[in-house]
Parts: C-alpha cells; sequence; structure tokens
C-alpha cells in the first residue's frame, strides 16, 4: 500500500513538471503558436513574391521572343511611333467659365477680357 502512494506522489510530480515545461518551459504553447503566425504570414508573402516573379519571368519571356511587348513598351512609355504612322493627339477642351459680373469687381477694376 505505501509503495502506491509513493508511485501516486511520483507520477504526480512527473505530471506537475511536464505541465510547467509545456506552459512555461522553452518551446511552450505560446511560442508555438506565434510561430505558427509567422509561418503563415510568411506563406502569404512568399505567394505574392512568387506572383511578382512569374509576371517579371514572363515579360522577360516576351522580351526575348517578340517585337510585340518591344514596340508597344516603346510606344507607350517613349511615345514612339513607327515610320509612315500618324500620331493624332486629342486634346479635351477646359470648361469655359462664364464672365464675372461687373457688379463683383471692385472700383475702377476692368472686366476681363473674354478668351476666345
Amino acid at each position: 500500500m505505501r509503495n502506491w502512494r509513493w508511485l501516486l506522489l511520483v507520477l504526480a510530480l512527473l505530471l506537475a513538471w511536464l505541465q510547467y515545461r509545456f506552459w512555461f518551459g522553452p518551446g511552450n504553447s505560446g511560442e508555438v503558436l506565434t510561430l505558427e503566425a509567422q509561418v503563415e504570414h510568411q506563406k502569404h508573402d512568399n505567394e505574392g513574391l512568387q506572383q511578382r516573379n512569374d509576371a517579371l519571368a514572363a515579360e522577360v519571356k516576351d522580351l526575348k521572343e517578340g517585337q510585340a511587348a518591344i514596340e508597344e513598351r516603346a510606344r507607350s512609355e517613349l511615345g514612339m511611333i513607327k515610320p509612315g504612322e500618324k500620331f493624332y493627339r486629342v486634346v479635351e477642351n477646359a470648361p469655359v467659365l462664364p464672365p464675372r459680373p461687373v457688379a463683383d469687381a471692385p472700383a475702377g477694376a476692368q472686366p476681363p477680357a473674354e478668351v476666345p
């Protein structure tokens, strides 16, 4: 009967020590949760970087293999045109403001000239 008490005491102390290590020791459950969150965050960052790398690789492939990408970039970024092409620039009209009434003008001021 006395040996059972010692065995229960040893088992209880072992359980207490294991619980202490689980909650407060190195590699405790809080650290594990923090590390798991960091891993998920890094996976998300890696996915975004992988998409960017894929887009850059596709652009490099287009530039190496085809003239269309080079031509498109020259047109959009450098404003270049091919020989024989005509370039048209469309300029939208700015809204014309009505002239100010003379009554609002300070004394002695001339009314503004209308711009055609």
